[in-house]
This record gives structure tokens, sequence and C-alpha cells, in this order.
């Protein structure tokens, strides 16, 4: 085979390889381009690319057949040719193979999206139920909505806490001696209250920051 028979093949095989490329790219929902979007899909050393879009791909396919036909017209060496061509098989065979398992590729981030989201909730709960809130219910830290409502209603209790505090203080100053020493252990009791309300109170926004807070994960996989 002559080299103007090797660059016209690989020519041809670049451009049905790029007309297969068009067509998956442009099947690719917007949540998998949203879920691959820091995928890196192959090894360094053949594409500089990441997300699920192979369209780049082509692109620098084509430089390096572009650049093997500078080789061929500047004479050089048969070895350095040779090596030029395998470095553009072993760029079409990858990209045929991303071409065939991009649902795979697929699934696995969506698995490991749900194995992240899955670990967090763990910690959060583990964390929850060594926190000393437990009776705040563990599954209100699983939801944001749910966590404003606790909020809300700690807050009341702070309200009703301070309110009976201050009546049983007005109580207290009227009250007979055989009965203030039981009033002012209940004060304290509800004090005590108060404070461990108040901890839980911080306690519920910190949970809110932390479940808002956004978070990014970078997911690699290769094709090699």
């Amino acid at each position: 085979m002559t080299t103007s028979e090797l660059l016209k093949r690989l020519r041809v095989q670049h451009k049905q390889l790029e007309q297969e490329v068009l067509q998956h790219d442009a099947k690719l929902a917007k949540g998998q381009r949203r879920l691959m979007q820091d995928t890196e899909r192959f090894n360094d050393s053949l594409f500089i690319q990441t997300g699920a879009e192979l369209g780049p791909c082509i692109n620098q396919i084509q430089k390096s057949i572009q650049q093997l036909e500078k080789l061929i017209i500047g004479k050089m060496s048969l070895s350095t040719i040779l090596l030029s061509c395998e470095r553009i098989q072993d760029r079409f065979t990858a990209v045929k193979r991303a071409l065939a398992t991009t649902s795979l590729d697929v699934k696995s981030a969506e698995q490991q999206k749900k194995n992240r989201i899955a670990k967090a909730q763990q910690r959060r709960r583990q964390s929850h139920s060594n926190s000393g809130f437990d009776w705040i219910a563990a599954g209100v830290m699983q939801n944001s909505h749910q966590l404003y409502e606790e909020l809300n209603k700690h807050l009341n209790w702070v309200k009703s806490f301070e309110q009976k505090i201050q009546n049983l203080q007005s109580e207290l100053e009227y009250c007979h001696s055989a009965d203030k020493i039981k009033m002012q252990n209940e004060i304290l009791l509800v004090h005590r209250r108060l404070g461990k309300c108040r901890q839980a109170i911080s306690y519920i926004e910190e949970r809110i920051q932390a479940f808002e807070r956004p978070q990014t994960h970078t997911y690699r996989s290769f094709n090699r």
C-alpha cells in the first residue's frame, strides 16, 4: 500500500467514524451530559477529553492524520510513520469502544452518584445518632423542608420555655416557703430544657447549611 492510499483509507475511516459520533452526541440526553460532564473516558495518552460527547476526539484524530501527512511529505523514517499510524488506529479503536459503552458509563456514573449520596446520608445519620439530639427524628435530617419545620418547632419551644420560666419566677415570689424549693427545682429543669433546645437549634441550623451546601464531584473511568 502506498502512502497516498494509506492516507486515503485513514480519511475514509475518519469520515465514517465522524458520522457515528455525530449521531451518538445528538442522541445524548441532557441528564446524561450533566451526569458525565466531568468524566474522563480515555487515557490521557489517547485523548484530552471529558464528558459524554465524543466530538472533540474526532477533531483530535483529524489533527493526527494531518500530522501524519506532514511526516510523509517530510520523508520521515518508516518507523516514525508506522508509529504515527498505530497511534491513529489506537484512537479509532478507543472511540469505537466508547461509542459502544456510553450506556454502561452512564449507568456507572449513576451508580457512583447513588453510592455517594447513600454514604453522605449514612454519615449524616451517624453524626445525628452521636449528636445527643436523639429526640429529633433521623428522617428529618435527610430533608431540608423538614429541617426548617423542625427549626421552627424548636424556636416555638424556646418561646414557650422562656414564658414558662417567667411565669414560674413570678409565682415563686408569692409561694409558701415549703413550696419554694420545689418551684426552684422546676425552674432549673425548664432552664435546662431551654438550654438543650437552643443547642438543638444551633445543631439544626448547621445541618441545614451542610444539606444545602453545593458539592461538586468528579467521576473518572477510562477506555484504554
